[in-house]
């Protein structure tokens, strides 16, 4: 629960000593303390606020502006912000801008949607790229934090590989809220520590706070974790995707996602299938092999499951993809498949963590072979075309547009309640969204101005 943002929504609309009453109730319902303890801690959250609302007094008009939020009116959930479909790409297409907005540069940032980040280091008389990435734990696992410091640390060592970078480094952001036991710290730890020491990568930083310090009451616990690569080629971005390339797949058994729907729908033995370090050690194999200087592209089939990686590649890129929805299937782990068909959630718009590579022809045996010698199952499931669609050839013959869904396939119970259908509203939140994001760019610029003026 968070309490600041408690007193916020509701300081205008009762007087101070019935706030402070109601929040001092619903402290008690976290807090063992006394009726008067709480009582004094609601106060205090009350006095805390207020004093912050007098900077609407301020004549500073300048550090208003700045602290002051260019409401969308829009919020998170409405947006479909984190649910990997066409509401939460528009979000991360407006953050790309913002991003890109600034005086620097680098060989990949988000304006290509890529998930991790590559810059050319200053190296005299050679070349090293280094690549970053970051991802946050499945909210879902804020109860098994050793699965969801296990699967993040997976998907971070991925969005790495995927650039074509060797992983050198990983970083753990932990912050668990007030009532949380500090053993989940622990837990999660240990579930990172366990891929670490599985793919040889150490975890050299990291940082530990609560989730809203004083101002949040429960257990909930959220964390990132980031890793850093290099190589000594240009990355494999998915820009690199070429017509005539053939598009290959790795066996997909998930991670977060499919850890979270087999945990909330029963499917307990589903679990083990995801806790496994195929994925890194298939880029290992292209490493050992000196195959990612010539492939042209690699991603991992996460945001949205494969429509919503195949719509961002063709759009990013113009080039057209076809796909064989028979081949896909087959390299879905079959208990994975199974639970998938039996909960009707469609496997292509859910995150399945199998390495998608896109390479020209000639070096596709030599792909194979290389990834193979690791155990882990790999098939060639579409080609590269000008027909800058992503199309899925059905199992009937049928063509298909692969287009994401407003959020990703439904996996929870919960998920299914709130839908996949796009808002009858969505362009409208879009402008606003747009506007939003236009007027933190406008900050940001008027703030560097300032700064640099003095």
């Amino acid at each position: 629960m968070d309490i600041e943002g408690f007193v916020r929504a509701r300081i205008d609309d009762y007087d101070y000593d019935d706030l402070a009453e109601i929040l001092a109730v619903r402290i008690r319902e976290y807090k063992n303390i006394t009726e008067e303890n709480s009582v004094e801690m609601a106060k205090a959250v009350i006095d805390e606020v207020s004093t912050t609302l007098k900077l609407n007094e301020s004549d500073d008009e300048f550090l208003k502006e700045i602290a002051s939020v260019n409401k969308a009116d829009v919020l998170m959930g409405e947006m479909g912000v984190g649910s990997r479909g066409a509401g939460d790409f528009f979000v991360h297409r407006k953050i790309a801008e913002i991003v890109s907005s600034t005086d620097t540069a680098s060989l990949v940032n988000p304006s290509e949607q890529d998930d991790g980040g590559v810059v050319k280091a200053p190296v005299k008389n050679d070349e090293v790229y280094i690549t970053t990435a970051v991802d946050g734990i499945h909210s879902r696992l804020s109860e098994y934090p050793f699965l969801g410091g296990f699967h993040v640390t997976r998907a971070t060592l991925r969005d790495v590989c995927v650039m074509g970078a060797d992983p050198v480094a990983i970083l753990s952001d932990v912050h668990l809220a007030d009532d949380g036991d500090v053993a989940k710290i622990f837990d999660f730890t240990a579930g990172v520590a366990a891929v670490s020491e599985l793919v040889d990568v150490p975890i050299v930083a990291g940082s530990t706070l609560r989730v809203g310090g004083d101002m949040v009451l429960g257990d909930r616990f959220v964390s990132a974790v980031g890793s850093v690569g290099v190589s000594a080629y240009p990355p494999t971005a998915r820009k690199g995707a070429t017509e005539g390339d053939i598009i290959l797949l790795t066996e997909g058994s998930g991670g977060g996602t499919i850890t979270t729907t087999a945990l909330y729908n029963g499917f307990f033995d589903v679990v083990w299938d995801t806790m496994n370090v195929n994925f890194v050690q298939a880029s290992h194999a292209l490493f050992e092999a000196d195959l990612v200087k010539d492939i042209h592209a690699m991603t991992d089939v996460t945001n949205g499951g494969l429509r919503g990686d195949a719509h961002e590649i063709s759009n990013t890129t113009g080039v057209g993809l076809e796909f064989y929805e028979k081949e896909i299937r087959q390299m879905v782990a079959p208990n994975v498949l199974n639970m998938l068909e039996t909960l009707n959630i469609d496997p292509l718009g859910v995150s399945t963590d199998s390495l998608m590579l896109i390479a020209p022809p000639e070096i596709v045996g030599d792909i194979k072979k290389a990834v193979s010698k690791y155990d882990v199952a790999i098939s060639e499931i579409g080609e590269v075309n000008n027909s800058g669609e992503p199309i899925l050839i059905k199992e009937d013959s049928t063509e298909e547009k692969l287009v994401p869904l407003f959020r990703e396939a439904a996996y929870t119970k919960i998920k299914k309640l709130v839908g996949e259908t796009t808002p009858e509203d969505f362009e409208e939140m879009k402008e606003k969204v747009q506007k939003a994001s236009d007027a933190a760019i406008a900050k940001k610029d008027k703030v560097i101005e300032h700064i640099r003026g003095n």
